[in-house]
């Protein structure tokens, strides 16, 4: 039988990825926008006590520049409102400018407001607030996981605000320029235990040096990318979107893996490890999974991504 997408994503089914995020994600957003936008800042100052989100950089920031300016200059009455229609996924013009930031500028944004309701520019969550009963869960549930599933609830929550980007049609989403590709001399290679395939090496050390027209040479024109919890991304020139609007300034930290043959001449990869992100530092790393099937002439046909459901599945490279 020949293989196809949908048989790529079964490689290494014993892979345990954190089903608490999408599942903590789906009851965060069954809240009412009220209690969302309190989740949201609360939850940012538990956070705050363990992880320090990074300061956006220029480049970010200069596309909400304008919509930031017409938040600040708003009364308390009317920032709540945008707040709350943001929660809404309302039809407003800035829920729409809103939904097609890519997700680092819409993290930035709600960076700025945190910073500005700390300073009393944006309207505060009134004191002596108490999280609805529902809301409270969601937030305790939180605390639970593991500091990389904590940030990826967190992203969640304010990546999937704003209107609807199904029912805009075409549009293009703004995201911070790509950044330079690092030099030749500042790079540094990655060494994975039991692993020394080139394609997957290459994977690691392009993506850390931000080299993406080198990354997406590794592909197959019809192979596929996986991010974590999400449907297959296909096609070189949709992943190397991806690439671009998500994955600059990783640190990629690969530390084993396992190679067994596949069907067809392929070739399946596991390798675990862990992922540091700009926005959060060095301080946190997600435990990470990728599950690589390589074709018989050493090209990509397909990757996935998963968040690890815990750190002992690092080890865990059986099928």
């Amino acid at each position: 039988m020949a293989i196809t997408i949908d048989s790529a994503r079964g490689i290494f089914p014993s892979t345990l990825s954190a089903d608490a995020v999408p599942a903590l994600t789906a009851r965060f957003n069954q809240l009412n926008a009220e209690d969302q936008l309190a989740w949201t800042w609360f939850a940012f100052l538990e956070m705050g006590k363990t992880i320090t989100v990074a300061a956006p950089g220029a480049a970010n920031m200069q596309f909400a520049e304008e919509t930031l300016s017409q938040v600040k200059k708003m009364s308390f009455e009317e920032q709540t409102q945008v707040m709350c229609d943001l929660a809404n996924h309302a039809d407003t013009p800035l829920c729409r400018t809103y939904a097609i930031w890519s997700p680092n500028i819409k993290l930035g944004f709600w960076n700025q407001l945190g910073e500005w309701m700390e300073q009393g520019i944006v309207a505060p969550i009134p004191k002596g607030y108490k999280l609805s009963a529902n809301a409270n869960a969601v937030l305790e549930t939180l605390k639970t996981l593991d500091q990389g599933q904590q940030i990826t609830v967190l992203r969640n929550s304010v990546v999937d605000m704003g209107f609807d980007t199904a029912k805009l049609g075409g549009y293009t989403t703004i995201s911070e320029p790509v950044v330079v590709p690092q030099e030749m001399s500042q790079r540094t290679q990655v060494t994975i235990e039991g692993i020394d395939n080139p394609t997957v090496l290459s994977y690691m050390n392009n993506l850390n040096a931000n080299d993406f027209d080198e990354l997406i040479k590794l592909f197959v024109e019809d192979g596929a990318l996986q991010p974590p919890f999400k449907r297959p991304i296909v096609g070189k020139e949709a992943i190397m979107r991806f690439f671009r609007e998500e994955c600059q300034n990783l640190n990629l930290i690969p530390e084993r893996g396992v190679v067994e043959p596949a069907d067809d001449g392929y070739t399946q990869i596991k390798v675990t490890g862990k992922v540091q992100t700009p926005w959060f530092g060095a301080a946190v790393g997600m435990n990470m999974a990728w599950r690589f099937l390589i074709n018989p002439e050493g090209k990509i046909f397909f990757v996935a991504i998963d968040l690890l459901a815990s750190p002992k599945e690092l080890l865990n490279l059986v099928r």
